[in-house]
């Protein structure tokens, strides 16, 4: 049973450039931090760093493309107050324009996709009996318009936009929050991996805390930087070949 008072938070994909930022912001007396990452000398580490801080640490390294183990051990965590589903990989094509390997697409789409609203479903019930908490997707600005260059990837992030503000819209009577994060470039060794331009970039340290205003003020999209949240928004609008040249115009052509 959770210590009354206790700030109970879920991080998956605690080991990623964001997700550890975000532990490290939320690690503070009064807090529980349910960590999740698939590298366990990295989460360690992580969960070093917050229980330096003060946080009462639980990691937890299992693959979340085993949905059966993953919502079993989410459902052992009973309501929680803020999840943040954070979990994630990225792939592109080739330099030639070949599409990504299949196994290659099936996994990120389990990652990405799946994983998340396996992780909704077993979260929720708590949630609902409680009738509050808090959950995050993490979406990305490649769920406006899809880049030429990451198709499947942007196909995974749009598709959590669209789930989580479908979520939201059907979840707030119940006093639980629904919130789509969606960031632009943030350094990290993924992104770094990713081809084509990288404008505006910003450091891990700083997304973290654009996130946990966003999450405290309880924003629908909590989206950054600013102008490229802006700009993609307006590839969206925008008739679609007009956005696909502005793309290719911009480096970002396969």
């Amino acid at each position: 049973m959770a210590e009354p008072g206790r700030r109970r938070i879920l991080i998956t994909g605690a080991t990623s450039a964001i997700g550890s930022a975000l532990a490290e912001l939320y690690a503070r007396p009064g807090v529980t931090l349910y960590l999740h990452g698939r590298n366990q000398a990295m989460l360690a580490d992580v969960a070093a760093r917050c229980r330096a801080l003060s946080a009462e640490v639980v990691t937890q390294g299992l693959d979340v493309r085993e949905f059966a183990a993953l919502s079993t051990w989410l459902t052992s965590l009973g309501a929680l107050d803020l999840a943040i589903l954070n979990a994630g990989m990225n792939i592109h094509v080739s330099s030639s324009g070949a599409l990504e390997p299949w196994d290659d697409v099936d996994a990120l789409l389990d990652v990405n996709l799946k994983s998340a609203i396996a992780a909704v479903h077993a979260l929720l019930p708590a949630m609902r009996a409680r009738r509050a908490g808090q959950i995050a997707l993490l979406s990305s600005l490649a769920g406006y318009f899809g880049l030429p260059v990451t198709p499947t990837y942007s196909a995974s992030k749009a598709g959590l936009k669209a789930y989580g503000e479908a979520l939201r819209g059907l979840l707030a009577a119940e006093g639980i929050k629904v919130n789509v994060i969606m960031p632009g470039y943030v350094k990290s060794a993924m992104c770094d991996a990713m081809p084509g331009p990288k404008p505006f970039l910003w450091a891990p340290e700083r997304a973290a805390r654009a996130i946990v205003r966003g999450l405290d003020r309880n924003q629908a999209r909590i989206s950054f930087p600013f102008p490229l949240n802006f700009g993609t928004w307006w590839l969206a609008v925008l008739p679609a070949a007009l956005s696909t040249r502005i793309l290719r115009w911009l480096g970002y052509g396969a």
